[in-house]
C-alpha cells in the first residue's frame, strides 16, 4: 500500500452550505477547491437546509469527532396545512388538516413555542440517516417499508417566534430554535402541528450556529481555495473547547514523540485545572491534546502536521 503523503493544508473551516446540495456534495467540492483528499464534516445538513457546516481538511479531520458541537441554532420556516412523508417540503403530502384560526395569532404562537422549551422524547423522521439493523432508515422508507424508530431524548433550549406570514389558507411561522445535538427540526415541525390539532411540515431551514461556530465565521463554497481557507480558518482550540497552553518551538520534538510536557516550561505561567482538556500550541498551530497530571501534560492526541488557525 502506498504511504499517504502529508497534507499541504490542515485546518477547520465553516462552510455556509447552499440549499440544494447534500453534505457529501460539500465535502466533494471542498476537496476539489483545496486539492486535498482528506476532507470530512461534522453535522449533516439535509439538501433542503442551508447554513453552518464545520469541515475538516487534512489532519483536522481527526478533530471532527472531538468537536464540542452539542448545541445548534436554526431559523426554521414551519408551514401549516399538511404533513409529508419526509416531514419537510421535499416529501409528498400524507395528512391534510385545516389550519385553526388561532395559529394566525402571534401571542398564541409565542405561548405555544414557549411551552416547547425543555426536554422531550422525540421520534426521528422515517426519512433519516439513522441505521436500523445496519440499513439507513431513509433507504427502508424509500422501499416502502414500515419504519419504526425509537424515541430520542432531546432538549429545546430556545424557541422564539420571528414572524407569521398568512397567504389565504396558508400559514407559515418563522421560528428561531436552539436545540441539543441530535434534534430533528423536521420532527419539531411535525409534532408542533399535531400538538395544535393541525398538520405542519418544515418548509425551509437555515442553521445559524453549530457549537461555537456562527454563520458569520463561514465562507461560501463557490469562493473557496487554499488562500481563502487559510484566511477564514476556525480556531481549532476554540471549536474543541480546549484550554490553550503555548510552548516554544524547542518542545516540538518531545511533542512528536508523545512525551509528557512540564507545565512549568510553558510560555504562559497560568495553569489549567486538573482534568481539563489542553490544546498544546506551538508557533500558532495545534500540535497535541492532553490533560494535566501532576505538573505535566499527558498527551492523548498528537498531530505530526500542525492544525492551523489558532488565535491566542
Amino acid at each position: 500500500m502506498a504511504k499517504r503523503r502529508p497534507s499541504d493544508i490542515n485546518l477547520l473551516i465553516g462552510i455556509d452550505k447552499p440549499v440544494g446540495c447534500t453534505s457529501h456534495d460539500v465535502v466533494a467540492r471542498v476537496r476539489r477547491a483545496v486539492g486535498e483528499r482528506r476532507v470530512g464534516h461534522a453535522g449533516t445538513l439535509d439538501p433542503l437546509a442551508s447554513g453552518v457546516m464545520v469541515v475538516g481538511i487534512g489532519q483536522a479531520t481527526r478533530l471532527l469527532g472531538m468537536a464540542t458541537l452539542d448545541e445548534k441554532s436554526y431559523l426554521a420556516q414551519i408551514d401549516f396545512g399538511f404533513e409529508t412523508t419526509t416531514d419537510d417540503a421535499e416529501g409528498e403530502p400524507t395528512r391534510v388538516v385545516a389550519t385553526p384560526d388561532a395559529v394566525r395569532d402571534e401571542a398564541f404562537a409565542r405561548s405555544v413555542l414557549s411551552g416547547m422549551v425543555g426536554e422531550h422524547d422525540q421520534i426521528p423522521p422515517a426519512y433519516s440517516a439513522i441505521s436500523v439493523d445496519g440499513v439507513r432508515s431513509y433507504a427502508r422508507a424509500r422501499r416502502g417499508e414500515e419504519v419504526e424508530l425509537a424515541a430520542r431524548h432531546i432538549e429545546v433550549r430556545a424557541a422564539e417566534l420571528i414572524s407569521i406570514v398568512c397567504d389565504g389558507d396558508t400559514v407559515s411561522w418563522t421560528v428561531s430554535f436552539t436545540v441539543s445535538k441530535g434534534t430533528y427540526i423536521r420532527a419539531l415541525a411535525r409534532d408542533l402541528g399535531r400538538m395544535l390539532d393541525a398538520a405542519a411540515h418544515l418548509g425551509a431551514l437555515r442553521r445559524t450556529s453549530s457549537g461555537s461556530v456562527g454563520i458569520a465565521a463561514c465562507t461560501e463554497i463557490d469562493t473557496l481555495d487554499c488562500e481563502r481557507a487559510r484566511a477564514c480558518a476556525l480556531d481549532p482550540v476554540a471549536v474543541l473547547g480546549l484550554a490553550p497552553v503555548a510552548f516554544h518551538s524547542s518542545a516540538l520534538a518531545d511533542v512528536l514523540c508523545g512525551k509528557r510536557l512540564a507545565i512549568a516550561d510553558a510560555m504562559d505561567v497560568s495553569q489549567p485545572a486538573r482534568g481539563v482538556r489542553i490544546g498544546v500550541v506551538i508557533e500558532g498551530q495545534l500540535r497535541a491534546i492532553g490533560t494535566l497530571q501532576g505538573g505535566r501534560i499527558v498527551l492523548s492526541d498528537v498531530f505530526p502536521q500542525g492544525i492551523e488557525g489558532v488565535r491566542l
